[in-house]
């Protein structure tokens, strides 16, 4: 299993700091008229916004982020770091895409689609396959066995708990679009998935690290 280089640990680590840094500053610069209860993040990052450069950076900063652990978590599935790189430059792209004050946005609801759909389907992508422990038995009986070598795949990238992180994201999905037309919840939603989405690579890369022995190079 090849190693994590440590700047992957520090740009898993940093995208959740920046993304609540993000809209908690840009919150606060929007005044007490913003609901982050009822109004989602990309209203911070909009044209007009009081704070749109706070989350507009932020976003560009978690996506950068997102490509740079791509890059670097080697021991993943080559087509789960694509999706998670994918779901990097789609956070980017949302600079370039600004949600408008008031209304929809087609290109702005793609962008975020694609990203949200990357991000929620890398964990199941960057699943490795390993062999269960090998085992030797003693000389005295079959009953008798020790385990020679640990399971070859660290934990975040084995499939249930990568499975269970991936169906999880989709049913926040599926409560964000609830929230969104239904119970106009759609900012506390919104958070909560997205605060997952960015925190799941986090999880990945210290599983790697406790793996190699806790070292880093």
């Amino acid at each position: 299993m090849r190693s994590v280089p440590w700047w992957v640990l520090l740009s898993s680590t940093s995208a959740p700091v920046l993304l609540v840094g993000g809209w908690s500053v840009s919150a606060e610069l929007q005044g007490p008229g913003y609901d982050p209860a009822s109004s989602t993040i990309s209203i911070l990052a909009a044209d007009g916004a009081r704070g749109y450069w706070v989350m507009t950076s932020a976003l560009l900063a978690l996506g950068a982020c997102h490509v740079i652990t791509a890059c670097g978590l080697r021991p993943a599935a080559v087509r789960g770091r694509v999706a998670l790189a994918g779901g990097g430059l789609a956070a980017m792209l949302l600079a370039l895409f600004p949600a408008p004050t008031s209304g929809g946005s087609f290109s702005h609801g793609v962008v975020v689609a694609i990203g949200f759909s990357l991000l929620a389907v890398w964990p199941v992508l960057a699943v490795r396959r390993g062999r269960g422990p090998a085992v030797r038995e003693w000389d005295g009986g079959p009953g008798a066995a020790i385990p020679l070598a640990a399971d070859p795949v660290p934990w975040g990238l084995r499939p249930v708990p990568s499975a269970a992180a991936a169906a999880l994201m989709w049913l926040g999905g599926a409560w964000f679009l609830l929230a969104l037309f239904v119970l106009g919840t759609a900012g506390a939603a919104e958070r909560v998935i997205t605060f997952a989405q960015s925190f799941w690579p986090l999880v990945v890369v210290v599983s790697c690290v406790r793996h190699q022995g806790g070292r880093v190079v």
